[in-house]
This record gives structure tokens, C-alpha cells and sequence, in this order.
């Protein structure tokens, strides 16, 4: 994949207990920031709640594009996305974060 295709990422966001209204609010907001500042593909991020069959445990789920291997990099220095990534940053418990491609 070169550096000006697409990026395929998939979040998966796990709220500290009782945090998960306050995150799934934040996740909700997350890309259309990124795409307000050009950092996203056009496709709408796709969202999901999900909840583990075994535990209970709720956690949240986005897959979205980067529009270029550049973008993340930009993001990290953009106040607007920081603003954002911070407060998440208070909520959550864990972060998984990949790029993902089709087999």
C-alpha cells in the first residue's frame, strides 16, 4: 500500500466501567471531525456497540479510511483532533487500533 492510498482502520474503544455514555458520545463525534479537517475518506465511518457474549462487557467499535498514510500523522498534530483524542483518552480503559485489509 502506498502512502497516498487509503488507510482501512479499525478502532475497537473500551469505556472505564460507567464511561460508556461519555465515550460512545466522543466516538460519535470522532469522525466527523477527521472529515471536517480532511483526514478521512468521503465513506462515513461505521460504528458499532457491542457487547461481550461471555462477560458483558460494552465496548465500541469504528472502521473508517485515512485518506492517505499521511493523515494520522497530521492528526497528532492537529488541535481540533487532540481536543477530541484527550478527553477519550480519560474514558477509556483500552484502545485497539489497526489497519485492516482485505483477504
Amino acid at each position: 500500500m502506498a502512502k497516498s492510498d487509503p488507510v482501512p482502520t479499525l478502532v475497537i474503544y473500551t469505556p472505564k466501567k460507567g464511561k460508556e455514555k461519555d465515550l460512545q458520545t466522543l466516538v460519535e463525534k470522532h469522525w466527523p471531525i477527521l472529515n471536517g479537517l480532511g483526514l478521512v475518506t468521503k465513506d462515513a465511518a461505521k460504528i458499532w456497540k457491542a457487547t461481550d457474549k461471555r462477560t458483558g462487557a460494552v465496548y465500541f467499535v469504528e472502521m473508517f479510511s485515512w485518506k492517505d498514510g499521511h493523515a494520522p500523522d497530521v492528526a497528532h498534530q492537529t488541535p481540533e483532533v487532540m481536543a477530541m483524542w484527550e478527553p477519550m483518552g480519560l474514558v477509556m480503559d483500552d484502545l485497539k487500533l489497526a489497519t485492516i485489509e482485505a483477504l
